[in-house]
């Protein structure tokens, strides 16, 4: 059983006394527990004491509130809060492992939690933060050290890429990690879960984990190319279905700014640390499914491909190309991303 729940005063008295505990495992800034609430399956979820234990929590009751409008649902319900405690009482999900086609039901759903606010609902989530010029720095500053020239006007363009990403409007309910395992697979369908780095903003930011390679997840995938169109075409589907516009279709913005954020390859914890693309060149690191060597040459590959047909990243698709061959002749040994999840 491990140790209790808190569940204090408050939340016994609207839900009753817990039963039948038993501690999941969960991410270092967090405890989960299974119990039943007068027979019926909860999940009760505490974010532990740390820094911006209180931010995280806000983060994730208020996305878990605005989401609970979509219908069919795409999370689970809340059953009571302490915010005391930082806990929140969910309506237990019953997840089953996805099937080989899983993206597509994935993208759909993320669609469609996307939609899930508008305009109206400004202010009540952070907004989305993009890449920053300390990123442009590390990232050209890599490309040099591999012994790749950086063509006039690719500071430019990325300076002037950040800017729009940075000041993109955006009101999409964005998850913040809607990774493979915050994603649960039911008989009715994908539920989101694991709120705390919420936001909102483009929803295309998200829609961009598809090709990218899932960038803040330790489960790093490439579907296959099939499958990656069937999923961004559900995700197009969904979202016109939902709010009545089309998405737009350069997604090339998206998914440089994954390139550039050194802190994408590594977990959350050790976000903000150091400079993650200036330790590349001396030493490469596992992270769940693939490593970060390979996580780059992924990203470099998408860009570049995405970017030669890009009237403003022009630049950026040639640089790219150039830094994903250094880094294949220096590592000659470096792996596609899996296709699969585990």
């Amino acid at each position: 059983m491990g140790t209790p729940p808190p569940f204090g005063e408050r939340l016994r008295a609207e839900l009753g006394s817990p039963d039948r505990v038993h501690e999941l495992e969960s991410s270092p800034r967090s405890r989960v527990w299974r119990a039943e609430l007068s027979g019926t399956p909860v999940v009760i979820k505490q974010l532990i004491d740390a820094p911006e234990a209180d931010d995280r929590y806000t983060r994730e009751v208020a996305a878990l509130r605005l989401a609970s409008r979509v219908e069919p649902p795409v999370v689970p319900r809340i059953l009571g809060t302490d915010p005391e405690e930082r806990v929140v009482v969910l309506e237990y999900v019953d997840h089953r492992p996805p099937g080989e086609e899983w993206v597509v039901e994935y993208a759909g759903a993320l669609a469609r939690l996307h939609a899930a606010t508008g305009p109206e609902d400004a202010g009540a989530l952070p907004a989305w933060s993009g890449p920053v010029q300390g990123d442009i720095d590390s990232f050209l500053t890599l490309a040099r050290t591999l012994g790749v020239e950086v063509p006039a006007g690719v500071r430019a363009e990325l300076d002037d890429l950040v800017g729009r990403v940075s000041g993109t409007p955006g009101h999409a309910l964005l998850h913040g990690d809607p990774c493979p395992g915050n994603d649960l697979h039911t008989a009715a369908g994908v539920r989101f879960i694991d709120f705390e780095q919420s936001a909102l903003g483009d929803g295309r930011v998200e829609l961009a984990y598809l090709r990218i390679g899932f960038p803040t997840c330790w489960c790093s995938t490439a579907p296959p190319r099939a499958l990656l169109d069937a999923a961004e075409a559900a995700y197009r589907t969904a979202w016109r279905d939902a709010t009545g516009t089309e998405v737009p279709d350069d997604l090339t913005d998206a998914c440089a700014a994954w390139l550039l954020r050194g802190d994408a390859l590594v977990q959350r914890a050790e976000r903000g640390t150091l400079d993650h693309l200036a330790e590349l060149p001396g030493r490469d690191w596992s992270w769940g499914t693939a490593t970060a060597r390979q996580r780059l040459l992924h990203r470099l590959g998408v860009v570049s491909r995405m970017a030669a047909d890009s009237d403003r990243l022009p630049g950026l698709g040639r640089l790219a190309e150039a830094v994903a061959g250094a880094v294949s002749a220096r590592w000659p040994a470096l792996l596609p991303l899996p296709a699969r999840r585990p």
